[in-house]
């Protein structure tokens, strides 16, 4: 074959990824890895975190303060004659953060009202609904006959739970919370304010919270009988050692030996946030967003959601099948032949009409 009759293979490889021509066994399955990684990065990526705690725990702060740049409600819609409102007013703001390429669509949920009443019996209800409306929201996305490509995501996947720092317990509306919205929702307790508590007082206060989730059945992240493999076991189990963080918020910027910092400047000195030795805020950072963000939304997708689905599918069969036994419709074909006419469904059995119930275990 002439030279001209050669086929000619294009190079698909990319600007600075090596070759191995001279590697004779090399096939290339690891270039998946790049691919995925491009597909990423032109996709972006959404993470959806909601704040729950009595107001002045200083919620926004954090949240700014985490992702360092002014994404709470708070900071975007400030409001300086903002009431306590009377029931729990669930509010949220989206950001679109871009950080050496990559792109993230952040959703931050806020839950003004919540644990500020006289009387806060079941004032977990509204947020509990919440979380289980953007579950059946993206339920009727997924079983729609003509889907998206790519169903927006609205599902809650982590919820930061603020505990006062009292340094005694957890009272009794922290327990409620926890223990009902632990089975349908991320949730990662935090201490707030943690230096109006003496060292010995937050080691202290962590040790009997600890104790208390133990004794309450209240598995928070990240679940014990989640983690894939002793690797994954032997990193969460420090970070269960740690849970509740001990955490101080701040987007004030100081100078301190020369570097710029995060902190709280006070007359004995500057709170360094980012400052182990002063607060744990950098465990909790690193936990939310460094090492464990993808984990955290996938048990979100496959274990709260899927859980969320499954019943609801279960509930939508029964309610059907009791339906038809009770009303069958009887409709004569054009041979005669009479036919059974099941009640309209939408894809994968779910009834339109069906509406949202409370997903709680």
């Amino acid at each position: 074959m002439s030279d001209s009759a050669k086929l000619h293979h294009p190079n698909p490889q990319g600007k600075g990824e090596k070759t191995h021509g001279s590697d004779f066994s090399y096939v290339g399955i690891d270039a998946i890895l790049e691919q995925m990684r491009r597909k990423a990065m032109k996709q972006g990526f959404e993470f959806n975190i909601m704040v729950v705690g009595q107001s002045g725990l200083g919620k926004s702060t954090l949240m700014n303060t985490l992702f360092k740049s002014k994404v709470s409600r708070k900071s975007v819609q400030p409001d300086p004659e903002e009431r306590i409102p009377k029931t729990i007013d669930i509010k949220s703001i989206s950001h679109d953060i871009e950080e050496k390429g990559v792109r993230m669509k952040l959703t931050v949920i806020d839950t003004p009202g919540f644990g500020d009443q006289i009387n806060n019996e079941n004032c977990w209800q509204p947020i509990m609904k919440f979380i289980n409306d953007q579950y059946e929201a993206y339920l009727q996305e997924e079983i729609n006959i003509n889907r998206k490509k790519r169903i927006p995501d609205s599902r809650v996947h982590c919820c930061i739970y603020f505990i006062p720092p009292t340094g005694h317990c957890l009272r009794p509306l922290d327990v409620e919370f926890m223990r009902r919205l632990s089975n349908v929702v991320n949730i990662v307790p935090v201490i707030a304010k943690a230096d109006t508590l003496t060292l010995e007082e937050r080691d202290y206060f962590k040790q009997t919270i600890r104790e208390e989730l133990r004794a309450n059945g209240i598995d928070v992240y990240p679940q014990k009988e989640f983690d894939e493999d002793a690797e994954d076991r032997l990193i969460n189990d420090k970070i269960r050692e740690m849970i509740p963080f001990a955490v101080v918020g701040s987007d004030q910027e100081y100078q301190v030996n020369g570097k710029r910092i995060l902190g709280r400047k006070t007359k004995w000195g500057t709170i360094e946030v980012e400052n182990i030795a002063h607060c744990e805020f950098a465990y909790l950072r690193d936990l939310l967003i460094r090492t464990h963000m993808q984990n955290i939304k996938d048990i979100t997708g496959n274990i709260h959601y899927e859980t969320y689905r499954v019943r609801r599918l279960n509930e939508s069969n029964a309610h059907f099948s009791s339906h038809s036994s009770d009303h069958p419709t009887v409709q004569p074909k054009v041979n005669g032949q009479p036919e059974e006419q099941p009640s309209t469904l939408q894809a994968n059995g779910v009834t339109a009409q069906h509406e949202a119930q409370s997903h709680e275990m």
